[in-house]
Formats: C-alpha cells, structure tokens, sequence
C-alpha cells in the first residue's frame, strides 16, 4: 500500500524549515510510520546544477536562466532522491513530509513565463514529473502564506544583514513579489491549503501556525485526498 505524501511550500522566509521540523516531530510522537525529506537535496550529486543556479552560474539573476531548463534542474534532483533513497519507504505505506517539492516549480519558475502561460505550463509539469518522470503526487499541500513584508524582516534576521549569503532569489524582492502571484495561483489551481502566516504586520506565533499546520495533515491522513486540475 503506498504512503501519503504531505508537502510544506511557501516563500523564502515564511517559516517553512520550522514548521516542518515541527510536523514530522509531531506526527512521529504520535506514532505514525513517517519520513522527512527536503528540497533541494544538498548534500547529493543531483543538486549540482541547482546549487549552481543558485549561485549565479548560469546568469546574475533568476530569470537568466530558462523556467523549463531551471524546472529540469529541480526535477532531476527530486527523481534521484525519489529512487534512492524515500522510493521503499513511500511504496511500504510510511508518511513522507516534504520540505519543498514539485510544487516550488511553479512558485519560483513560473512566474518567468506570461501570464497567459502560466496554466500551459502548470499541465507541461503535472505531465513532465508525475507522468514521465513517475514522481508521486502530493496527497496534501500546505502552502505558509508569509506576507513580503514580513518574510523580508525574517531573511535580514536569518542572514544578521549579510546580503552575500542570499541566493539569486532571496536577493531579488520584485521577483519574489511576482513568486507570491505565482503561488497564489498554483494554489488555487492545485487546491493547496493556505495557512496565514501573519497578523497585523507580525509573524503569528510558531505554535499557533504548527496547529493549523498539524491539523490539516491528520485531516488528509484520516480521510480527506487532494484532486490537480
């Protein structure tokens, strides 16, 4: 019996790396079969062009490099961790928790294409790692809505005001402004969760987002199975 594939998304800076910390912890306190992976696999071979990418390589800036070519990148990295490492674990019936997935493509290199194009490519993708590259689909994803306003005050936090530890998107904000656009339409498209990040101006509490967080995963693990369009 296959697993249940659970994925966290959001925009650099929304909390995602705690969250998820805190969602499989919970899950796994709670007893249930469950294994955490995250996106990109850094410490692989398969992530070389990626980290490359990032690192400026292939142009100064994000949208230097092709959506299709950039979305390949990530693909091929997540196929190779897929068959070797989480494939048996998935195949067995255990709970995967995802830190990013397929569902960054859209966020980060969909928004490079006209609008007019973004359902286009949104179906070239579905086809490209679920269909030809055999990659399971989410069975739920949540996506952290962090306003740009306050992600932003979170990196500067993160990096103690050090610009040079930015990768190409994180040092970009007009293009992390178009990312946010992109993720709300791939959530409306994909049928993600949203969980509200923030109010009045300030990041929620972390226990508070982990509960909205933690509730909707027991609700897919229970019953509730998510339909692409």
């Amino acid at each position: 019996m296959k697993g249940r594939l659970i994925v966290l998304e959001g925009l650099d800076g929304s909390g995602k790396s705690t969250q998820f910390q805190k969602l499989w912890k919970s899950l796994e306190q709670q007893g249930v079969p469950v294994r955490a992976i995250s996106f990109p696999d850094y410490n692989e071979p398969s992530s070389a062009l990626v980290r490359g990418y990032l690192a400026g390589e292939f142009g100064g800036k994000a949208d230097a490099v092709n959506p299709y070519a950039a979305s390949s990148f990530y693909a091929c990295d997540r196929f190779a961790s897929y068959q070797k490492h989480w494939k048996p674990d998935y195949e067995a019936g255990k709970v995967i928790v995802a830190a990013r997935y397929t569902t960054s493509n859209p966020i980060y290199q969909m928004v490079k294409l006209p609008r007019e194009e973004w359902d286009g490519y949104l179906s070239w993708l579905i086809d490209y790692e679920y269909e030809k590259l055999a990659l399971p689909r989410p069975d739920l994803t949540i996506f952290l809505d962090m306003p740009l306003e306050v992600s932003k005050q979170l990196l500067e936090g993160r990096y103690h005001g050090d610009q040079s530890r930015k990768d190409i998107h994180e040092r970009d904000e007009a293009y992390l402004s178009r990312c946010r656009k992109a993720a709300l339409h791939t959530a409306e498209r994909w049928s993600w969760s949203r969980v509200c990040c923030a109010r009045n101006g300030a990041p929620r509490g972390i226990e508070e987002i982990a509960a909205d967080v933690l509730a909707l995963t027991e609700q897919c693990l229970n019953h509730k199975e998510m339909d692409f369009k």
